[in-house]
């Protein structure tokens, strides 16, 4: 399976040879050393700079800025093809939503700086808005930036940060001026390296994507420059936060279809060959009923995914959409799962088989960018207009 449908309108022949590239990577630098990168809890940067070497994280940067002068369709396809082999631990996606805060929102000078030290994978990026007393709710956060002379003074804390562990530069949402609710929410570039009053807390001990270091930050009276603020003015990062949160949202659903495609590639294998009661596991109706059911779910995500990635490559996802593509893209992929697993018998508890690490990655998708709870008031609120 490919992340394409026969009616795809984005992809074109670069985003096939793309596609075949990023597969000879995948096998030859991540799958071997998917196991060690769970036992060590993080994905080591060795690999992160052989993924730069080979462009993987630039096809949606402006070649001023050493990127491939492409857009979304690139990332979409690094996004999928890394679900399709059952990874869950490089931190590429927190990745690609950085670069593309800074492509839209940083000046010319933090554009020149950063950018070609994400993709070259020489820097890790993160995104730091969830705090330990508020999820979804971006305006009551409590962490603050007061300026003395020409820096920023930051104080707070930032839990659940993917890349957490390892990140050079982290997006910070903040709050520049507390009484103004989400017009005091401002997001400011860290860079982490050195820095006074910057500490993170252990590697989070998670019931599935082992191998990535989501970490708890915490800034003691860091002082960071106030050039690093994102944007051209204070009072703007709840709504450079909105405007990007559809990307954010859509490769959760991207995500989502990879690993769907994987988890039926491996149930059916195992059906075919596994036995019962003198019969293939294939053989009986039930078998083929689940997998008709949960092929047809997989088709039809799809074709929205296929439709959401057109449309962000137009310029034209809303937020509505995008929350749909989550919520569904995710509880899709946790009920194929489930499916799938059961169909696995005794086997699928088993971590030897690739279906119990699915199982346990797969539960966080309906929680991160956006518990599908919030996807669901999002939604509403665009009908209920």
């Amino acid at each position: 399976m490919t992340l394409f449908t026969q009616t795809s309108t984005w992809n074109q022949e670069e985003h096939l040879l793309f596609t075949d590239a990023v597969k000879r990577f995948y096998a030859d630098e991540l799958v071997p050393n998917m196991p060690r990168y769970d036992a060590e809890g993080m994905v080591d940067r060795d690999f992160w700079q052989k993924a730069g070497e080979l462009g993987i994280m630039g096809g949606s940067v402006p070649e001023e800025y050493e990127g491939s002068g492409g857009s979304y369709g690139f990332d979409s396809i690094t996004l999928y093809e890394q679900g399709k082999i059952g990874d869950g631990s490089w931190g590429y996606g927190i990745q690609s939503i950085v670069i593309h805060y800074l492509v839209k929102y940083a000046s010319h000078d933090q554009k020149t700086y950063w950018l070609p030290r994400l993709i070259s994978g020489k820097s890790i990026g993160a995104l730091a808005m969830t705090e330990p007393g508020c999820g979804s709710d971006v305006q009551s956060i409590k962490t603050q930036a007061q300026k003395k002379g020409n820096h920023y003074q930051i104080s707070g804390s930032k839990t659940f940060i993917t890349n957490g562990g390892s990140a050079d530069l982290i997006i910070l949402a903040t709050k520049t001026d507390p009484t103004k609710g989400a017009k005091g929410v401002s997001l400011i570039l860290v860079e982490t390296s050195e820095l006074e009053g910057f500490r993170r807390g252990p590697r989070m001990n998670k019931l599935g994507q082992k191998g990535n270091d989501t970490a708890e930050l915490f800034f003691e009276d860091v002082m960071v420059p106030q050039t690093n603020l994102l944007g051209k003015e204070e009072g703007l990062g709840f709504y450079q936060l909105m405007k990007q949160l559809p990307w954010e949202r859509l490769l959760i659903g991207i995500t989502a279809l990879g690993i769907i495609d994987l988890a039926l590639e491996q149930t059916i294998s195992y059906v075919q060959e596994r036995k019962a009661f003198g019969k293939r596991l294939m053989d009986l109706q039930n078998t083929r009923f689940k997998l008709a059911e949960a092929k047809t779910k997989a088709e039809l995500l799809r074709t929205f995914i296929n439709d959401c990635i057109q449309r962000i490559e137009n310029n034209q996802l809303d937020a509505a959409t995008a929350s749909m593509a989550k919520y569904w893209g995710s509880e899709t992929q946790n009920h194929i799962i489930n499916e799938c697993l059961q169909l696995h018998g005794g086997y699928g508890y088993i971590l030897d088989y690739p279906i119990a690490r699915l199982y346990a990655d797969s539960r966080v998708q309906m929680i991160y960018g956006g518990s599908n709870e919030i996807m669901k008031e999002l939604i509403a609120r665009s009908i209920d207009t």
